[in-house]
């Protein structure tokens, strides 16, 4: 029997069922449908759905293709994806929240709130190097199972008996599963909610979000199935040889290995509905854009304050820039959220903030001109340079809301 976690595209890669793509765009928006059209005409794209808010209302909600291409799926207006880092930009806003409220000062000491991290010469470590990718500890020391990731307490007990790495590249490298126990475990010890519970009931619940880190065990159906697609570029940690010569790559890419050659743990049901608050969020377009699109707006959206103005503008000053040593790429931090480099991966606007995932999906506010957006696909690719994919429907995006 074929392992039901495996999937990948129809063996010659060309899939010949095809449903519609549907949804909505406001007028003047069209160059948007166009752009999300020729992704699947001339890109490659699998399935896929795009959405964004300008000024609180939306103004594109596009879904469609294949959501399991084994199942023979459809993707639908509810339909439910993984969006991988993206998570972390969830985790941020947690954190933002608690310092709006006074709870949390990002300048304290980790041990303030957590005793038990201070343990090997970890007590001068702040909540700011935390969240800002600079904590020197972007992997686990001990050694880790597909099984045990799931358990997020466990991970955060982990990372708190384990002293800084020394390895000095660690001072820049992307913190790729660990900042999600780190963070969430702070919010945890402060407010005594995990953070899924608190995203929850403090975000979810009064936006109306189909979003969850952690998934409720019956909205599994409405999940896509992840699969690389077949432009999909052996990441440097798949060559064993550069693994086993590189104890700092092990240790943030491969223990576990979070995207398997020929396997996506990521479709298990139990990773889908465990708190990997990291890399495990998954939510529709439509939700993740009305997010942003509220801290777009200022923090507020339809009555609902999530931030005060003043902490918003915190979360996205630079707090750490770098050359990432395991990724060779620019990356920009502000408390948890990515910030706009000279990639534009976030498209145009160069005050935009948000997270991207891994694979290709984009998530984040244009400030200056009130958007929240969110693009999300199940067909998993690592172009050299931007995934094109995203970047027509945010060029699009950005003529639209200048010409309007």
């Amino acid at each position: 029997m074929s392992d039901p976690n495996v999937k990948t595209y129809p063996e010659d890669g060309v899939l010949q069922w095809r449903p519609a793509l549907q949804g909505y765009v406001a007028p003047g928006y069209e160059p948007v449908e166009d752009a999300f059209v020729a992704n699947f005409a001339e890109r490659g794209e699998l399935g896929a759905a795009f959405s964004a808010t300008v000024g609180g209302t939306t103004v594109v909600d596009l879904w469609g293709g294949v959501a399991d291409p084994h199942a023979q799926r459809a993707w639908e207006p509810d339909t439910l994806q993984v969006i991988f880092s993206g998570t972390k930009g969830l985790v941020a806003l947690c954190l933002l929240m608690l310092v709006d409220r006074g709870e949390l000062d990002l300048n304290a000491t980790v041990s303030t709130y957590w005793p038990e991290f201070a343990a090997h010469g970890k007590q001068s470590i702040t909540v700011l190097d935390l969240a800002s990718h600079r904590a020197r500890l972007p992997g686990l020391q001990a050694l880790v199972t597909e099984d045990e990731l799931i358990d997020d307490t466990r991970m955060a007990s982990l990372l708190a008996d384990q002293p800084l790495d020394n390895d000095p590249r660690a001072a820049h490298t992307y913190h790729a599963l660990t900042y999600g126990w780190l963070c969430g475990e702070v919010i945890r010890r402060v407010d005594g909610r995990s953070v899924g519970r608190f995203f929850a009931d403090e975000v979810a619940r009064p936006l109306a979000l189909d979003v969850w880190i952690g998934l409720p065990a019956e909205h599994k159906p409405r999940v896509t199935a992840v699969v690389y697609a077949p432009s999909w570029i052996p990441p440097v940690w798949w060559d064993q040889e550069k693994v086993a010569a590189d104890d700092l790559l092990a240790r943030v890419w491969c223990n576990p290995s979070i995207f398997p050659n020929g396997y996506l743990p990521w479709n298990r049901t139990d990773w889908q509905c465990a708190e990997i608050p990291g890399a495990g969020g998954i939510a529709t377009a439509r939700s993740i854009a009305r997010l942003y699109g509220c801290l777009a707006n200022g923090g507020e959206i339809d009555g609902v304050r999530l931030l005060s103005p003043e902490t918003l503008t915190l979360g996205r000053t630079v707090a750490h820039t770098a050359m990432e040593p395991l990724l060779a790429e620019p990356l920009a931090f502000g408390v948890g959220f990515q910030l706009q480099t000279v990639r534009m991966v976030y498209g145009p606007p160069t005050d935009a903030f948000g997270h991207t995932g891994a694979g290709g999906s984009v998530h984040c506010a244009w400030p200056r001109l009130g958007v929240g957006v969110s693009y999300i696909m199940n067909s998993l690719r690592n172009d050299p340079e931007r995934d094109p994919r995203a970047q027509a429907l945010l060029s699009a995006l950005h003529e639209s809301v200048r010409a309007y």
